[in-house]
């Protein structure tokens, strides 16, 4: 007699899984299964048929995982997690889990939930040291309700995609305000900012609900198992996925399962390098198996690449303004002159790096704008904006041509052309007082010492870093040449997938090079 599983007995302490595979019964493919795989046999239906001119597969219908095929996943992928994961900070096995009370679960949803949302766009590696910075300043969700905007957003600063930790911040005060943390995940989507992933997500992992998650790793490795080829990003394809890996998710440790797959295809089941010799589940692949029978199909043809929409070009003028004590030029080049500060606007409220602090800028027309010209269209910017007239309020010490670089968001390529002015006010910053909000603090002033530990963006802390350099190097910048020289390189984030990788370069412009593959990027917010 067969024995029939409702799910997978898989046990585990530590890295040690109890449970051979040799040990597992499968259960069984239904009747309904048996005669639907009979039908396709007889059509001639598989999971894609082949496209001889192009070298690739055409998915003619997207087949479910059958009964013995989940079971041995599920198994097979389990055993490798236990034995393979990484340690986070945020992780812990379900499998290892002692009974909780309610606070202890939702304090490990608030976990799971600041680290997934930290993980969306951003690498690993990245995540660890601003999830501890987190947890350590704002312990559970109830300390983060009682946080200021201001407050997050500095701690998020060169995280980039700015909403996410606006969206944590008013999440937060809402599931205060409601009293109780939800558990489901369809209450979770109620959340403002929850969106399917993250609610799957912290369901799974933080109350064991057995739903799915789908990212870029668990598409990828979806996709590979059963050679789809159909556009990833249409809605159709996108609502296949879930449904695949609902399919596979295991019921007893849906979390440690879910994380399994994205682990899988963080680590072994790569975009371009995939380790197929000891992949866990190599022998359900369905991509690994036409690549052994086809040379002109990769295992890496599968998802479908994707063209990206081609970033909109922008153009700004950015006026670093030092409001100094003292009139003498030489005074200040020598370090002497007291200090008031750098001039700060706060961006809007909505919109791209919301309620995040910048250097005054305005936008240009066009790229061919000469230095005149970007000028004017910041006298005229800090005229409207502040009712300083450079000319009548106070004396202008020095106004440097620093150079320029571009910035590049996810979806906006921005060239900025950076000025110092160096400016000496009458009645110092009272003269910008004419034109304040007084319902919100727009502006402000700070000294070298507070922007230096500031958390400002990646693309403001670039701009400061171009005037201590100026200061630094003590001679006059050639403005007349274009800034190409290569002062630095830093590696920022990748996608969670691993599949893009952001650096900055302090000075380089794409726009001469459009080739390279790699340049100036900041996550930012559509």
């Amino acid at each position: 007699m067969q024995a029939v599983f409702l799910h997978s007995p898989l046990l585990c302490a530590g890295n040690v899984f109890r449970t051979s595979f040799k040990s597992l019964v499968a259960e069984p493919a239904s009747s309904m299964e048996k005669e639907d795989g009979k039908k396709r046999k007889r059509l001639g239906v598989t999971a894609c048929s082949r496209k001889k001119e192009v070298g690739c597969h055409q998915v003619a219908d997207i087949e479910d995982f059958l009964g013995e095929e989940t079971f041995k996943i599920r198994a097979s992928l389990l055993k490798w997690y236990y034995d393979n994961q990484r340690v986070l900070p945020w992780r812990t096995n379900q499998c290892e889990e002692k009974k909780e009370s309610q606070e202890e679960r939702e304090a490990r949803a608030y976990a799971v939930w600041v680290s997934e949302v930290m993980l969306q766009q951003t690498q690993v590696v990245t995540v660890i040291d601003y999830y501890k910075r987190w947890m350590t300043k704002w312990p559970t969700v109830h300390h983060l309700a009682q946080a200021s905007q201001e407050e997050v957003n500095e701690l998020w600063a060169g995280l980039g995609y700015y909403r996410r930790a606006r969206f944590l911040l008013e999440g937060a005060k809402s599931i205060v305000e409601e009293g109780e943390f939800p558990k489901t995940a369809s209450a979770l989507r109620n959340v403002r900012g929850i969106g399917d992933y993250t609610a799957g997500a912290i369901a799974s992992i933080a109350f064991k609900e057995a739903v799915p998650v789908v990212d870029g790793n668990v598409i990828r490795v979806v996709a590979r198992l059963k050679a789809i080829s159909e556009n990833p990003k249409e809605a159709r394809t996108i609502k296949s996925f879930w449904k695949l890996a609902g399919q596979l998710v295991d019921p007893s440790y849906p979390g440690d399962f879910n994380q399994a797959l994205m682990e899988l295809g963080a680590t072994l089941c790569t975009p371009a390098n995939p380790s197929c010799s000891v992949c866990p589940v190599s022998e359900q692949c369905q991509a690994l198996k036409i690549s052994r029978k086809s040379e002109s199909v990769l295992v890496t043809d599968y998802p479908t690449k994707v063209v990206r929409a081609r970033q909109r070009l922008e153009y700004a003028a950015v006026c670093v303004i030092e409001i100094t004590g003292n009139p003498d030029l030489d005074t200040w080049k020598a370090g002497k002159c007291k200090n008031k500060g750098f001039l700060l606007v706060k961006r809007p409220e909505e919109g791209l790096l919301a309620g995040l602090w910048e250097f005054p800028s305005a936008l240009l027309k066009g790229e061919e704008a000469d230095l005149s010209i970007r000028r004017k269209a910041m006298d005229k910017h800090l005229k409207d904006s502040f009712k300083l007239d450079i000319k009548k309020n106070g004396r202008v010490i020095l106004r440097e041509d620093l150079g320029e670089y571009v910035h590049v968001f996810s979806h906006i390529r921005l060239r900025m052309y950076v000025d110092l002015l160096v400016l000496y006010l009458e009645g110092g910053t009272s003269a910008l007082r004419n034109n304040e909000n007084q319902d919100s603090v727009t502006w402000k002033c700070i000294d070298d010492e507070s922007i230096k530990s500031m958390g400002l963006t990646s693309g403001v802390r670039k701009v400061y870093n171009m005037v201590v350099d100026f200061k630094r190097n003590g001679a006059k910048m050639n403005s007349s040449k274009s800034r190409t020289i290569l002062l630095g390189v830093q590696l920022l984030s990748g996608s969670r997938d691993g599949s893009v990788f952001w650096y900055n370069f302090l000075e380089w412009d794409p726009f001469s090079c459009p080739s390279a593959t790699t340049y100036v990027h900041e996550s930012g917010d559509y």
